[in-house]
């Protein structure tokens, strides 16, 4: 089982804090990077001529490895009840909000137009409450989406034991998994998490693995912005991912970058990271895993998204709503997040052209 080596990684990051513009630049332009070399390109110490050359590298190895298809996705929030205390979410069990949990044929009306808009590529999310996470109910709705036209189907709701993952692959042909461990840093994880299971740290860390002996194809890592140090977040989640594709190497991973954003009951003392300490972060672990996919969500806003999606990005969320039954009736009240990017799906994609990037909508890898 992967245990970050906090020992390790805090030396890595003192030693970087003497990093020069020679050891930077010879990170940017290696062909393969150490933990050392993405301390050195997650430095304070980059600056903006440095950056410009990152974001250049990290271009040109996108445009080698993955063209210029973008691939679009959609989550389908289907269950905002949760019985975690997390203090960053609008799901948070102490939230004094209205909670639904979307029934079978609700979450297929909401499909169904999600269907209608050309999307084969959905993710469906839910806060973490036990029904939502039973495996005799998703089992139907995964199957039913496969029939009705979606090509890859992926989760991101309460990690579940290894034989519940592997009953979704073998029973319903679950394609993805996204986990996030919203921060490596034990000490604050159990400070944002003061309640519900989502508190044991090590159950989550855990889980990529767990859906990994079970065979699930695609999974998805991160860690939310805005909770931790960058660099530390940083670190440790390239040390996960080397581990995961070294022993777990027959699933195929992805990294996204949530942000914090505002939600009823977050706190407000939350310190989230600038635009420019997101575009460093994006290119120096892009420049660190050429080969691995990544996700930029609705999270961020129009104009930032679109001058950033170059850097790297392999799949964008387009069209969202963070509430259940929110693309068939009006939930606001329900949402866990509010949504920076709210341009349609249409909108999405000829932005996307105007760029010469090609909108593909399936999981096209």
């Amino acid at each position: 089982m992967f245990r970050p080596d906090d020992k390790e990684i805090s030396e890595i990051l003192e030693s970087s804090k003497k990093v020069t513009k020679t050891d930077i630049l010879k990170a940017i332009y290696s062909e393969t990077l150490s933990l050392n070399d993405l301390a050195a390109l997650l430095s304070p110490e980059i600056d903006n001529e440095l950056l410009k050359k990152l974001a250049a590298r990290a271009m040109e190895l996108s445009r080698k490895r993955f063209g210029r298809a973008i691939s679009l996705y959609i989550p389908l929030h289907y269950d905002n009840r949760c019985t975690n205390s997390c203090i960053y979410c609008g799901f948070n069990a102490k939230n004094q909000i209205e909670r639904k949990k979307l029934s079978f044929d609700e979450i297929m009306k909401e499909a169904e137009f999600i269907r209608s808009r050309n999307f084969k590529n959905i993710l469906l999310v839910a806060g973490e409450h036990p029904e939502s996470a039973d495996v005799e109910t998703l089992v139907p709705v995964i199957k039913k989406l496969h029939e009705i036209g979606f090509t890859c189907v992926s989760i991101e709701i309460a990690p579940l034991e290894e034989d519940a993952y592997r009953t979704l692959v073998t029973d319903a042909h679950l394609d993805g998994l996204y986990v996030y461990q919203e921060t490596y840093n034990k000490d604050i994880y159990s400070t944002v998490h003061p309640a519900g299971r989502k508190r044991d740290y090590d159950w989550r860390l855990e889980t990529p693995e767990r859906g990994a002996n079970a065979g699930i194809s695609k999974i998805g890592i991160g860690f939310l912005t805005g909770l931790n140090d960058l660099s530390e977040d940083a670190m440790m989640l390239a040390s996960h991912l080397i581990y995961l594709q070294k022993y777990h190497w027959q699933s195929e991973y992805s990294i996204s970058f949530p942000r914090i954003r505002n939600a009823q009951g977050v706190n407000s003392e939350f310190k989230n990271i600038s635009d420019r300490q997101f575009i460093q972060l994006v290119c120096a672990l892009r420049l660190m895993f050429p080969e691995t996919g990544m996700s930029l969500s609705t999270r961020e806003y129009p104009g930032f998204r679109d001058q950033i999606i170059p850097l790297g990005f392999t799949n964008l969320s387009a069209g969202s709503s963070t509430a259940p039954g929110g693309y068939c009736s009006e939930s606001k009240d329900l949402e866990q997040f509010e949504v920076e990017d709210s341009r349609t799906p249409e909108e999405i994609a000829e932005i996307l052209k105007q760029r010469g990037f090609e909108p593909v909508w399936k999981d096209w890898q």
